[in-house]
């Protein structure tokens, strides 16, 4: 009888120690869960499975300069992920110092969004590491096949490629450089306080963090910042009650006189209803990836809730309101993989490698 008593009470301590005793945390835990998941571990894909040979592979593609036509940028240069996968340009800097029109969305969990970039046009990660590669402006390389001539050049790449996708004929081809890369991405979660308190462990968050997911539901942020990533599910117009060129007006500069009209995702689809509509992105470590939205606009994340507040919702929040809210937004800041963050030690040229063009 005593052994009974003794494991009902350690129960009973343990289920005190994860905040059970408090009713109005149980049910804002309920609340969450409707709109809210953990992370997961990796961003699994059956197209593209992940292995320790590929995210090996993957991780020294990410950092690998020679992906880039002058052999100075590398993915990491824009999407630094010792600083939380962005660059905290409000654009990228590219190729011969060209300016790129949109703000770099971190790496860092994106793998489990509805689809990549701004206006949604790759699919996947696999899919979106072919774009920048390429692109003019941002690593300008020729063509996939000059890439795989640099790569082929390089023994040990050729070695990596092999082990990474066994079985295949050709393994060092561009559609297996973006796998690997992806693979890496995929690997790229950062789990943080809040995902424990989804988890069941009530005392995760402050009194004040708890109060601001409170009011991050129940104001409507939750409507589109929901999943996992709190994030990256959806698309939908920037200005949906008032134009988000109005309500940004004040942020504009003497040193940035105007701001381009982005038509986001029109510009893919050339469909109306597209016209302003954006990928809702994701809130993990937000208070990190500054400056905010497509263009970089607002600096100060403070002003940014604001903003969100009156062209999303129609609604000015009190300070209190965003006090709250910017304490819940602190505790989705997550850590990054600690060996993702290890610089690896990238293999020689050789006499027959291309050289860099700058």
């Amino acid at each position: 009888m005593k052994k009974a008593v003794a494991v009902v009470a350690v129960a009973v301590g343990g289920a005190l120690l994860m905040g059970a005793g408090n009713p109005e945390d149980a049910k804002l835990l309920e609340e969450a869960r409707k709109y809210f998941q953990p992370l997961p571990k990796v961003a699994e894909s059956k197209d593209n499975p992940v292995t320790p040979e590929k995210v090996k592979l993957g991780k020294m593609l990410y950092y690998e300069p020679r992906l880039s036509k002058s052999g100075l940028i590398s993915c990491n240069t824009c999407h630094n992920l010792a600083t939380y996968g962005v660059d905290n340009l409000p654009t990228s800097v590219g190729h011969r110092w060209q300016i790129g029109p949109r703000n770099a969305p971190t790496t860092l969990n994106a793998a489990l969004h509805v689809a990549q970039f701004w206006d949604g046009r790759a699919k996947d990660v696999e899919e979106q590491a072919k774009g920048p590669i390429l692109n003019p402006i941002e690593m300008a390389m020729d063509s996939p096949e000059e890439v795989v001539k640099r790569l082929s050049s390089i023994p040990e790449y050729v070695k990596l490629f092999k082990e990474a996708f066994p079985g295949e004929k050709n393994p060092l081809n561009y559609d297996n450089v973006a796998k690997a890369i992806a693979a890496f991405e995929r690997t790229l979660m950062t789990p943080s306080r809040f995902d424990r308190f989804l988890k069941g462990d009530l005392n995760a968050l402050t009194k004040k963090e708890k109060e601001g997911l409170k009011t991050f539901i129940e104001v409507g942020c939750a409507s589109c910042h929901n999943g996992p990533a709190l994030g990256g599910k959806m698309f939908t117009r920037f200005g949906i009650v008032e134009a988000y060129w109005n309500a940004t007006r004040e942020y504009v500069t003497l040193e940035k006189p105007t701001m381009p009209m982005d038509v986001g995702k029109f510009a893919v689809t050339h469909k109306e209803e597209d016209l302003y509509v954006f990928k809702v992105p994701s809130l993990r470590n937000i208070t990190r990836t500054y400056p905010y939205f497509h263009d970089g606009s607002v600096w100060n994340l403070e002003d940014a809730i604001q903003v969100m507040a009156k062209v999303q919702l129609g609604k000015e929040l009190t300070k209190d309101q965003v006090d709250k809210i910017m304490a819940f937004l602190k505790a989705l800041e997550g850590e990054v993989p600690k060996e993702a963050l290890e610089l690896p030690v990238l293999p020689p040229s050789t006499p027959k490698t291309p050289r860099p063009v700058r």
